[in-house]
């Protein structure tokens, strides 16, 4: 009998990957590009579209491909996990992109966003979206392109031009681009558009004239694991079966089907995520309410969300700017040189605070200098901003839903750091856990897609493969873990109202 695979392709912030995933679980093989990223102003953050669907087509699907040895034919399903809230917007019948994507880092809109709330209020959205006004949401960006792009609402009135996140703009351009593509989204990106109702799963009547938003240029909305049709171009009558929004596939790969259960993906930036269940909660400390993932027919699960700005790319930063590390794993040798950070704290607030803040006005700082300080202090203090990013976080979780975290499990790259890992564990006094496969964001999208296949027959199979490679208990003396707090929340306050709005 030949082997059959299930194909996950991530298109995040920095490349596209594509994996191949088996019945077990495992990983088989890769293909991976790096895509260019455009900083053209202050405060702008762009990708090309067309950049990265060629990547995708010439390289990456066929890396991954030629790794395993199989055809396409072998590939029972595909499961697509993406950068949210990341904005394209192209021609139907060219499939031309109107200009660069607006990336969800990009924070061109925070005078729009200010304005709204000052005029409208937070009230208004959270009734219908669940979310706050934010730079890091896509209606406030095709607002942005409509006041700035000659022309472009009048289009889209027609028909004429198409919105979508990452994933659509993929599976248009799989499922055939202008003759015929398919334009959808699964309910998880299309929650982190302030367009969608948060109840319903549908298109906003209010939400749309509020933004004034043209529904013809809308995805339709899809669940998050269903055979939506089948890849024409690269991958010929491959099933495409499932969507997620690259922080709700982590969520899925790491099997946190129970309300409670919570992830964070420590990457460019790092994003926590704790199943509420079909319940939806609405946060009062800062999180965002969004859908975790829909199955099928089956009800939604929702989830709270508590989005961090900074915390990998701190460590690039520190290497690429500062030029006091040549690697990034360099960072835990250096930071293992000192035995704290001598009083020094850094708050990476680059372009603003995410959650629980959402200061747009915040700027970074270093705070603590003293001739003693070293770069080993430094480093640590680079470390340890992540480590205190994450208590904030867990602390408006924990005053927000009626079930307190009891453990975290985590994956990205910067969980390979064990100095972090065993930091995590200290300040936020519980289990720190990380599972066998760290590409849980792929992974989650190949489970999405192989449940809706039938690959895999249902969750509890899912969890069954599931397992711990390493896990890392709290040992920090607690006045000491409340002191360094109070001092880190000092820190913060320090940050706050250098930017005009």
């Amino acid at each position: 009998m030949v082997e059959r695979y299930v194909m996950s392709i991530d298109q995040g912030t920095m490349s596209t990957r594509c994996i191949l995933f088996d019945h077990q679980g495992r990983l088989v093989s890769v293909g991976q590009r790096e895509h260019e990223q455009y900083f053209a102003r202050p405060g702008w953050a762009e990708h090309d579209p067309t950049e990265i669907w060629s990547h995708l087509r010439r390289v990456v699907v066929p890396r991954a491909l030629e790794g395993a040895g199989i055809r396409p034919e072998q590939i029972a399903a595909i499961g697509i996990a993406n950068q949210r809230e990341t904005t394209v917007v192209w021609d139907r019948r060219t499939g031309v992109p109107v200009g660069r994507a607006i990336t969800w880092q990009d924070t061109r809109t925070s005078g729009y966003v200010e304005e709204l709330r000052r005029t409208t209020g937070d009230d208004f959205f959270l009734e219908r979206c669940g979310l706050s006004p934010t730079t890091y949401f896509s209606a406030p960006r095709l607002r942005w392109l409509f006041d700035h792009v000659d022309g472009l609402r009048e289009r889209a009135e027609r028909g004429e031009v198409l919105f979508g996140t990452m994933e659509s703009w993929l599976i248009w351009n799989l499922t055939g681009g202008p003759d015929g593509g398919l334009h959808l989204t699964d309910a998880t990106n299309a929650s982190r558009t302030m367009l969608m109702n948060i109840r319903s799963l549908a298109w906003d009547d209010e939400l749309l004239a509020y933004f004034d938003v043209p529904r013809a240029m809308l995805p339709e909305i899809r669940s998050s694991a269903e055979c939506y049709g089948m890849a024409r171009a690269l991958l010929p009558d491959v099933p495409i079966c499932a969507a997620l929004g690259d922080q709700q596939a982590a969520l899925f790969g790491q099997t946190c089907f129970a309300p409670g259960e919570a992830k964070c993906t420590y990457g460019t930036g790092s994003f926590l995520l704790v199943n509420t269940g079909t319940e939806l909660v609405r946060s009062r400390h800062g999180l965002l309410t969004t859908v975790g993932y829909k199955v099928g027919g089956e009800p939604p699960v929702y989830a709270l969300e508590g989005p961090i700005a900074v915390t990998g790319s701190l460590v690039q930063w520190f290497r690429d700017r500062l030029g006091l590390i040549h690697s990034a794993p360099e960072i835990e040798t250096l930071a293992r040189g000192v035995e704290d950070n001598g009083g020094c704290y850094i708050v990476p607030a680059f372009s603003g605070l995410f959650a629980p803040h959402w200061r747009s006005d915040a700027r970074g700082v270093i705070v603590g200098l003293t001739s003693y300080i070293t770069r080993g202090h430094l480093a640590r203090a680079v470390l340890e901003a992540t480590g205190w990013q994450t208590r904030e976080v867990v602390d408006a979780i924990n005053a927000d839903s009626p079930r307190p975290l009891r453990g975290l499990k985590v994956d990205g790259g910067m969980t390979s750091n064990n100095l972090l890992m065993q930091f995590l564990a200290d300040v936020l006094d519980m289990p720190v856990v990380r599972p066998m496969v760290s590409e849980t964001v792929s992974l989650g999208a190949a489970y999405a897609a192989g449940l809706a296949s039938g690959y895999w027959p249902d969750l509890e199979g899912l969890r069954r493969n599931w397992h711990r490679a390493a896990q890392w208990m709290p040992t920090m003396d607690p006045a000491r873990r409340e002191a360094e707090y109070e001092n880190w929340r000092r820190a913060v306050e320090r940050s706050l109202g250098w930017a005009a709005s």
